[in-house]
């Protein structure tokens, strides 16, 4: 399973570690994801969905409802 967020779709960025002497070396920057599972009042049953930190605060604010329909329209939940 991919590591890419259902409902922001962050994925892993790529970055330099830098030493004290400034020698760069190729690293990974991954997301905070979580496997979350909520009830999804509209369609009345339970829904598992991989997200990250800031896509459960954004749940928690608009709702889960809003926060699926936002990321169907932006083509990030395959759903």
């Amino acid at each position: 399973m991919s590591k890419i967020c259902q409902i922001t779709g962050k994925k892993a960025m790529v970055g330099n570690n830098v030493s004290h002497s400034k020698r760069r070396t190729k690293r990974r920057f991954n997301v905070n994801l979580f496997t979350k599972k909520f009830f999804w009042a509209e369609q009345n049953c339970w829904i598992s969905l991989r997200l990250s930190a800031a896509a459960i605060r954004t749940i928690n604010r608009i709702g889960l409802d809003a926060a699926l329909r936002k990321a169907a329209s932006k083509g990030y939940l395959n759903a």
